[in-house]
């Protein structure tokens, strides 16, 4: 799918939304507002936005905790309103509050995230399953860490997927980290795709801070799919700049991680990279970047002002009794 001028400018909108919202939900949850955790995305938005914002509307998408969906969910349609009402438990919320910070909205496709980590790839297969046997096109995408490849449930979800052919969508999220645990301490393997040789399916690895290439990687393995060809696996190499949660330190094993990578990293922000792109193109000229920040921040503002008057659910989370019971 090549991109015209109005396709990237929105892939670059996007990128700054998401970022302006996990901005705000920082603040929200250091302000008292997010009375559970939040896990910042900030120099990871590329991958979200780019495999996302052109999706077809009834292609499924699970993701993973980080940055707790929204990126991939903004990209998709949800509202931030309703995203920043479910973190702030009100009635409003996609889950109507009750789990603090999930994503669901089943007719825009955004299916969420599972209770335990890698839950997300059986509900993956399971759901590339329904398609198959709709037999109307839809793909399956999971979004998950490097981290949680290492976990079973990768497995048993890729085999089945692998053999059935099933319209399933790998996208592996290399941050890096494993919370705080270098992924080459982990993986006897430079690039996480090359766990596609073991499944027989193809297996790429992207630049994750090139929203394009993302992009191109996904609709490459969703048009696959589409065709009945099974699997894929899209490794994106990112990096996330904050620490896992927020409130706890950015820490490589047990120190600090060096401040030398974090700035090589800020270099690559994946929004300044896409600006510098779109500026010499001639997509974008400063004034644009301006306006499309200064748009962004507003909508978050205002999703976040609707959002806080919204009624509080009588009945608080699970989450809010464990942490405030007496």
């Amino acid at each position: 799918m090549k991109l015209n001028k109005e396709q990237k400018l929105k892939l670059y909108q996007n990128m700054v939304r998401v970022r302006k919202l996990d901005e705000l939900m920082v603040k929200g949850l250091l302000s008292g507002k997010i009375v559970s955790f939040f896990h910042s995305q900030q120099g990871q938005e590329a991958v979200g936005v780019g495999a996302c914002t052109f999706l077809r509307a009834d292609d499924y998408i699970f993701t993973g905790h980080r940055g707790h969906g929204i990126g991939k969910a903004l990209s998709k349609g949800v509202s931030p309103r309703k995203i920043i009402a479910e973190h702030y438990c009100k009635t409003t919320g996609l889950c109507s509050g009750i789990s603090g910070f999930h994503i669901c909205q089943p007719e825009l496709g955004v299916v969420g995230h599972g209770a335990v980590l890698g839950g997300e790839f059986v509900l993956t297969a399971g759901t590339g399953i329904a398609a198959q046997m709709r037999g109307k096109g839809q793909v399956a995408i999971c979004f998950q860490g490097d981290g949680t490849h290492c976990r079973g449930p990768f497995h048993e979800a890729m085999i089945m997927a692998a053999k059935w052919k099933l319209p399933f969508i790998d996208v592996i999220e290399n941050n890096q980290y494993m919370i705080n645990t270098p992924v080459s301490e982990i993986y006897p393997m430079e690039n996480l795709a090359d766990l596609a040789l073991g499944y027989h399916v193809p297996g790429v690895t992207v630049d994750g801070q090139d929203v394009i290439a993302v992009h191109e990687a996904v609709q490459a393995a969703a048009d696959r799919a589409r065709a009945g060809e099974g699997p894929s696996i899209i490794e994106c190499k990112t990096y996330r700049i904050r620490a896992h949660s927020e409130g706890s330190r950015a820490l490589r094993i047990n120190q600090p991680r060096p401040q030398e990578e974090i700035d090589t990293w800020r270099e690559r922000d994946p929004i300044k990279l896409f600006a510098e792109r779109l500026l010499k193109e001639g997509v974008l000229k400063k004034p644009d970047i301006e306006r499309i920040d200064r748009n962004a921040i507003e909508e978050m503002d205002e999703a976040e002002r609707l959002a806080a008057a919204d009624p509080a659910l009588d009945d608080p989370s699970l989450l809010q009794r464990v942490l405030f019971s007496e």
